[in-house]
């Protein structure tokens, strides 16, 4: 893993360009290893909504589901070629859900992200997301957690520390602990985050957020902060609830 961070690192040498991420991934786009080793680690990415469910409708129409794949797919790739086990909740514009279950479609569909958590013994959880609000003004990366197992507050911070200090040099903003309104957090069974990757509502950010290699960008600090984490000892979940 040390030696994929130090080569993905050094696009921060020329002001943080996935450029050379692209070229250490384009040969390395992997397919995902979904059979885990007992006690392996492995990483469940969340691209958020999906199918029917296009999340928050950006400036210019952009759909928020559609952001989330680019990202997590990139995130993936960064992540299997550097060794890890991965899972994907969903790898193209999908929304899983039964006819037949009374349930409606979005709560079966998010019901099931967390549940895929519980067939791995070790796991971490990452959703990517896109925010919005009414009022325009307000951008930036920010990142939730949940502190149902240890390790996601560390997680968190790591992703938003980085953030600020490689791609958002005024984002000032603070981790949150997740309440029942985030329901993959709120539920969430292992070290789980879920990071909200910009604001649709302000349009300089959605006009970077729409960006192929600020997308990466994005890809690029969550993977290095989970590399990180990782590599701090990070490797085994312990409930506290």
């Amino acid at each position: 893993m040390c030696a994929v961070m130090i080569l993905i690192s050094a696009a921060y040498v020329s002001g943080f360009s996935g450029s050379t991420v692209q070229n250490i991934l384009s040969e390395n786009s992997l397919n995902v290893n979904s059979s885990a080793k007992d006690g392996e680690l492995t990483i469940v990415l969340d691209p958020g909504h999906g199918g029917a469910d296009g999340g928050a409708v950006g400036i210019g129409g952009v759909l928020e589901k559609e952001l989330n794949l680019d990202i997590a797919l990139m995130l993936r790739d960064m992540l299997v070629f550097s060794g890890y086990n991965v899972v994907m909740t969903r790898s193209d514009d999908s929304m899983y859900y039964d006819e037949n279950i009374k349930l409606s479609k979005k709560a079966q569909d998010t019901r099931r992200r967390v549940d895929i958590t519980r067939d791995y013994e070790n796991c971490i959880f990452v959703s990517i997301h896109m925010n919005k609000f009414s009022s325009e003004k307000y951008s930036g990366l920010q990142v939730y957690y949940s502190d149902n197992v240890e390790g996601g507050k560390e997680l968190a911070q790591s992703i938003q520390s980085l953030a600020g200090e490689l791609l958002q040099k005024d984002n000032k903003r603070q981790i949150k602990k997740a309440d029942s309104t985030i329901y993959v957090l709120d539920k969430a069974v292992v070290r789980a985050v879920l990071v909200e990757c910009g604001f649709l509502s302000n349009a300089e950010e959605t006009a970077k957020l729409c960006d192929k290699e600020y997308r990466r960008d994005i890809a690029t600090l969550i993977f290095m902060a989970i590399d990180s984490f990782v590599l701090t000892g990070y490797s085994e979940n312990t409930a506290d609830k």
